[in-house]
């Protein structure tokens, strides 16, 4: 994929076998690309939570289990999962091998495959595409098909982008557990942010 003339390469496995912590930081400004058969589409994404193993929060806190399982293998593969009963939201694994922990992806500013987005959400305003995880996985095509998929891989990756505008951290949004830890990281003044 060409990204403003430069060839878009996915991030390397050791770019998530890190502190996640540090990783849900660095992936803002990076590009989610996914290249499906209806087309290919990618967003800048501008925020993420951090779900650590001993973080009430995170699908990993009590033990391994065969939905989570992915949290404990290999970093850099995608753990999605389906919540609510009717979406879907999407995870890079990080940290060490045999360590539960992920990075949700929040929210995308969408850079390529608009119109397909916009077929996918029933909707225009380009605001109203990627701001929540819910409605990213939707415009950018991602089910449940993609759980354990190698982020390293030519399908669905995430490549690096611009860093640039400061980042705001906050607590998480969404859960019931967990919500006074300050896990949460977006960038500043940014209108695609699901929550300020």
């Amino acid at each position: 994929m060409s990204n403003g003339g430069t060839v878009c390469r996915p991030l390397p496995r050791q770019y998530y076998d890190r502190d996640t912590v540090t990783v849900a930081k660095e992936l803002l400004g990076c590009l989610l690309v996914h290249h499906s058969p209806e087309g290919t589409t990618a967003g800048k994404i501008v925020e993420t939570e951090a779900y650590l193993q001993g973080d009430p929060a995170c699908h990993a806190a009590r033990r391994m289990t065969p939905r989570n399982s992915v949290m404990f293998g290999p970093p850099g593969y995608a753990y999605v999962y389906f919540t609510y009963g009717m979406h879907y939201c999407f995870n890079a694994v990080t940290n060490s091998e045999g360590v539960g922990e992920a990075v949700l992806i929040r929210a995308l500013e969408p850079t390529e495959g608009i119109a397909l987005m916009q077929r996918r959400r029933g909707r225009k305003n380009m605001r109203e595409l990627c701001s929540g995880p819910a409605k990213l996985t939707q415009a950018m095509g991602i089910g449940i098909e993609h759980n354990r998929l190698d982020l390293t891989g030519a399908r669905l990756y995430i490549c690096q982008g611009e860093a640039g505008a400061p980042i705001v951290t906050a607590t998480r949004i969404g859960i019931k557990e967990g919500t006074d830890l300050p896990l949460r990281f977006y960038l500043q003044d940014c209108r695609y942010v699901s929550r300020k």
